[in-house]
Formats: structure tokens, sequence, C-alpha cells
């Protein structure tokens, strides 16, 4: 794996840690059942600014069609779509660009049929910005 896809994962993974889970900024806290942010949640650094989501997630079936929805954080367009690190026993396989609008992006993929539980990235090349989801397999 060359030095590039290794910078932009780690890139990737610290924009998802800022971002935070399921869409809570990471600087979120629960007062009273209400969540809010604090004042200055941190803006995700050009080139991490993509934001894509995966429906189902988690998976419950192997071979399953997911849908791969977002938009492109001021990047070209939809250029291709990467599920997993490992390009031998990727988490998707069959990956369909279907629009690649870059402010309403939409690809499909089914989930491999040797697929196991656990949790896989998705990610996303919007053509000078990126974005990456974990989607989660429960089969």
């Amino acid at each position: 794996m060359s030095k590039k896809v290794i910078t932009a994962i780690a890139g990737l993974s610290l924009t998802a840690g800022l971002l935070g889970f399921a869409g809570v900024p990471a600087g979120a806290k629960a007062d009273g059942g209400q969540t809010t942010a604090l004042a200055a949640t941190p803006k995700p650094p050009k080139g991490a600014r993509a934001v894509v989501q995966v429906s189902p997630n988690p998976t419950t079936k192997r071979g399953q069609e997911v849908t791969i929805t977002g938009h492109c954080g001021g990047g070209k367009g939809l250029k291709a779509v990467i599920a997993g690190i490992d390009r031998e026993r990727p988490v998707l396989e069959n990956i369909r660009i279907i629009d690649d609008n870059p402010k309403r992006f939409v690809a499909k993929a089914t989930l491999r049929p040797t697929i196991g539980n656990g949790v896989g990235p998705v990610f996303v090349n919007c053509g000078g910005e990126a974005g990456v989801v974990l989607l989660v397999t429960h089969v």
C-alpha cells in the first residue's frame, strides 16, 4: 500500500472521529435526553469533506444490495467507491455509480457472499474531496 493511500486513510479516519459516530458531532453531549453540540465544532480538512451514507446499515444478508448516497462537499462529482482496505477481499462487489452528481450522488453495490460479521469502511472519491463511512455486517 502506498504512502499516499495510507495518509488518505489516516486523514479520513481522523475526519470520521471529528465528525463523530452516526452523525453526532464528536463534541456533542447528552443533557437531560437532549443532544447539544459544542459551539466550535471543527470543520473537516480540505480533501475530506465528502459525506457518504450506506443503506441499509447494518446489513443482514450476504449478497444484499446496498445503496451508497451522499454529497461531494465541494468535489467535482463521484469518481469511485472503494469498499474495504484489502482489495483482494472487499466488503462490497458489483459497485455501480448510478448518478455522479456532486450535490447528491447515488451508487449501488452488493455485499460479498463470503463476508462475515464485522465492520468495513466504504470510501468515496469525489474528485478533490473524499469521504468514508463504516458499514456494519450482521450475517
